[in-house]
């Protein structure tokens, strides 16, 4: 009879507790006043230029903006503007072995963005700096590891300005 009362309770208790599991949202829009985005293509005026560059940019910024809003992606008068370019592609030596000769070398990539929000002004910025890095062995040539460095970076970049814009992190 105990044991019964026990397991009534804890069914009683069972249901009158609920738990909630959610998500913070991914992005701080007010989607009742912005409903487009405008990407610009950003250009590479990188003193070094790899073609595929800028393309992978653009596309990776596109989709991870479409992925992770509701927003329509619109050529012209969008309801928040993200331009920029490409201002440095480099590779440094970034250390150095007991030989004297470099053992790593840092790719860095460098992006400058402007963002305009259309319906409230008080977010814009321009001309913010956004870097991303990758190092490898210098035994390698650039040109063997360049695109999946490339993938990482800016996946890294399109990423802090993805927060920087529409999330306000």
């Amino acid at each position: 009879m105990v044991r019964g009362a026990w397991m009534m309770a804890l069914a009683v208790i069972m249901v009158a507790c609920k738990v909630s599991l959610g998500l913070a949202p991914i992005s701080s829009i007010d989607y009742s006043k912005v409903h487009t985005m405008q990407i610009v293509d950003f250009q590479n005026h990188a003193e070094y230029v790899y073609g595929p560059l800028a393309t992978t940019l653009n596309d990776q910024m596109k989709d991870l903006f479409m992925r992770q809003t509701r927003l329509s992606l619109v050529n012209n008068n969008g309801d928040i503007v993200i331009e920029g370019e490409i201002v440095g592609y480099n590779q440094f030596n970034e250390a150095i072995d007991a030989s004297g000769y470099s053992s790593k070398v840092r790719l860095t990539l460098t992006v400058k963005v402007s963002f305009t929000n259309n319906t409230n002004h008080e977010e814009d910025f321009e001309d913010r700096t956004f870097t991303a890095f990758q190092t490898y062995d210098a035994s390698q040539l650039l040109t063997a590891v360049q695109d999946q460095l490339i993938e990482v970076m800016v996946k890294d970049i399109s990423e802090q300005i993805f927060n920087s814009t529409v999330a306000n992190w």
